[in-house]
């Protein structure tokens, strides 16, 4: 995308949620996440490279010992429309017997976040937790009623952008959550 198209793109995109929202919501999940794991000795994974801008953002209000790692799996590379699971990098930190949460930007339909889950499960995780900074509202989930264990903000079924979420490529960076005109 050329830098005149992606600056359109903003300046007719609608503005969801506004950076004080997003980092309202950040600052709640963080206490709930703090609840639930913060006496065990969690391992974090971002997943790259949508996750990694609310996942900085998380882990400074996550009061804690943690440790981070990431892991980078895409179904949609630079594409809307998902296709199959593509590893871009595997896991490498040992998750035998330990507590993974595994930190997300999006739940679309959640086949990316479910398979991830599941390849921790398979690697000997002993449970496995999932955050995400946005839910998009539809009927499409991977199984009925599927949900994140930690959502920041749920969000209608339109094509956003920002705070990690990209839009061929551009705005990951964009602060606050955009929807794109007409999607």
């Amino acid at each position: 995308m050329e830098r005149d198209e992606a600056l359109r793109v903003l300046e007719e995109a609608d503005c969801l949620v506004d950076q004080p929202a997003v980092e309202t919501a950040i600052t709640r999940m963080a206490a709930e996440i703090t609840a639930r794991i913060g006496k065990q000795n969690p391992l974090v994974f971002c997943v790259m490279n949508g996750g990694l801008i609310f996942c900085g953002q998380l882990l400074t209000r996550l009061p804690f010992p943690l440790e981070v790692g990431y892991l980078h799996a895409t179904r949609y590379g630079r594409e809307i429309n998902g296709g199959e699971l593509e590893w871009q990098a595997v896991p490498q930190t040992d998750m035998n017997g330990r507590t993974v949460l595994l930190v997300d930007d999006i739940l679309d339909e959640g086949i990316t976040l479910k398979a991830l889950a599941d390849e921790c499960h398979q690697r000997g995780a002993r449970s496995v937790l999932t955050a995400v900074l946005l839910d998009k509202q539809h009927d499409r989930k991977v199984q009925p009623g599927y949900r994140a264990d930690f959502t920041g903000l749920d969000i209608p079924d339109r094509f956003v952008f920002g705070y990690g979420l990209d839009y061929d490529g551009m705005w990951r960076n964009a602060a606050g959550i955009y929807a794109v005109k007409g999607m």
